[in-house]
């Protein structure tokens, strides 16, 4: 009961942070979305790729369609639509009969007006596979599990509804960056570690990784001359009028947020760690305690750093696949304007996880090693409990009067 009580305590703690957010990005985006125009799925029946002309590097022309709506209040509704190829292979979509797609319709006196495909519809066997993902958690990891999932759409809900709108609004990104990612490491490590000591230190080691992050990309980026337009969509959104806001300042924001994950995980696995070594020698001092932390930080940086690289490696493997097949040299690939983004992303990532393990360490050693009942005097008398900060069990009473510790229960 007393571990259910915590939990529902830890939760709406975390609710009453996030619905501040809410409230405070309650102000919708301007240009969502066009006004009269309706967002629906529905089935192909017949295409029309006439006036299609087809090359190597794709296709380009109008396809058109007779599609039938399938779901809302027009469904079973039959309309021709236009599907634009634009010679883009990364965007366009040639549909077939029996596709089941995203139509963009305006509707005008109850009828369909004109209809747009916008994509294959994919949103089912996204559900779907975030759904094995939340069993697989849940499955193995319980409630820590279902803590895990309660952080993940807290997290994705901070970033869609507060983090990304205020940046379109003209917020500095750094500034704004940096508390947000506070803020979600806040959230996702008590939701997931509680009110506990390992969970304090993990997120003191996390923020000391994102400083040292920060610190670094505002050192190194003017030497990069990076603009910040090697990010996807940059141009897209330049078009579309974003033209105040600071691009470079949003890449080595991009930067910081891609570290950050890695540095929780990184603060996570040596708080954990530690905190299981005392748990299981509740004799141990704090100097062979950091030893310990210190070992396992170095095993987890070891892959940790592999990691990142193999990670930014996969996002552009077909560039790798050109510059081989190419044969370019090694002095035109690292001085590529993209190439030298991705560097910079990922020794820079680097070098603030090697900070991350050691202060972590430092820090969890101090905290379970540090006597707290000498500052809880005059609190009631409690026997038999388990230590809610350090977890391990034992006998520890405090009166008014006096303050008696006496040593953990040994393993029944």
């Amino acid at each position: 009961m007393p571990s259910l009580n915590r939990f529902i305590i830890e939760l709406a703690v975390v609710a009453a942070l996030i619905a501040a957010l809410f409230v405070a990005a309650h102000t919708p985006l301007a240009g969502t979305g066009e006004e009269g125009v309706q967002e629906v799925t529905a089935i192909v029946l017949a295409t029309d790729n006439s006036d299609i002309m087809h090359s190597a590097a794709g296709a380009v022309g109008p396809q058109r369609l007779e599609a039938m709506i399938d779901g809302g209040a027009l469904k079973g509704t039959k309309t021709p639509a236009l599907n634009h190829l634009n010679g883009q292979m990364d965007m366009d979509e040639l549909f077939v009969p029996g596709d089941r797609i995203l139509l963009a319709i305006r509707v005008a006196d109850g009828t369909v007006s004109e209809a747009r495909t916008i994509n294959t519809f994919r949103q089912n066997w996204e559900l779907a596979l975030f759904a094995v993902f939340a069993l697989a958690l849940v499955a193995y990891a319980r409630l820590t599990g279902l803590k895990a999932l309660v952080s993940f759409m807290a997290s994705l809900g901070v970033l869609w509804y507060f983090y990304i709108p205020n940046l379109l609004n003209g917020a500095a990104p750094l500034p704004l960056s940096l508390a947000v990612l506070v803020l979600l490491s806040l959230v996702i490590i008590i939701t997931v570690a509680g009110f506990t000591r390992q969970g304090i230190a993990a997120f003191l080691g996390t923020v000391s990784g994102m400083a040292v992050t920060l610190l670094l990309t505002l050192l190194f980026g003017e030497g990069f001359r990076l603009s910040g337009m090697t990010t996807p969509f940059s141009t897209t959104l330049l078009v579309q009028g974003a033209y105040g806001l600071n691009f470079q300042h949003i890449f080595y924001s991009a930067v910081l947020l891609g570290a950050s994950g890695a540095a929780m995980d990184i603060a996570m696995d040596v708080s954990a760690s530690m905190h299981e070594i005392k748990v299981k020698r509740p004799d141990i001092g704090m100097k062979e305690l950091v030893e310990s932390g210190f070992n396992i930080g170095r095993m987890v940086i070891g892959t940790m750093s592999t990691t990142l690289l193999l990670a930014y490696s996969g996002g552009y493997l077909t560039m790798l696949m050109v510059f081989v097949s190419q044969e370019t040299s090694i002095a035109r690939i690292l001085n590529m304007k993209l190439v030298a983004a991705e560097v910079f992303r990922v020794l820079i990532g680097s070098i603030g996880l090697l900070l991350v393990a050691p202060v972590t360490a430092i820090i969890t050693g101090a905290l379970l090693t540090f006597d707290f009942s000498r500052l809880r005097k005059g609190m009631p008398y409690c026997i038999g409990g388990t230590d809610r900060i350090t977890g391990v069990t034992g006998i520890t009473g405090v009166t008014n009067e006096q303050e008696t510790v006496v040593a953990p229960a040994a393993d029944k």
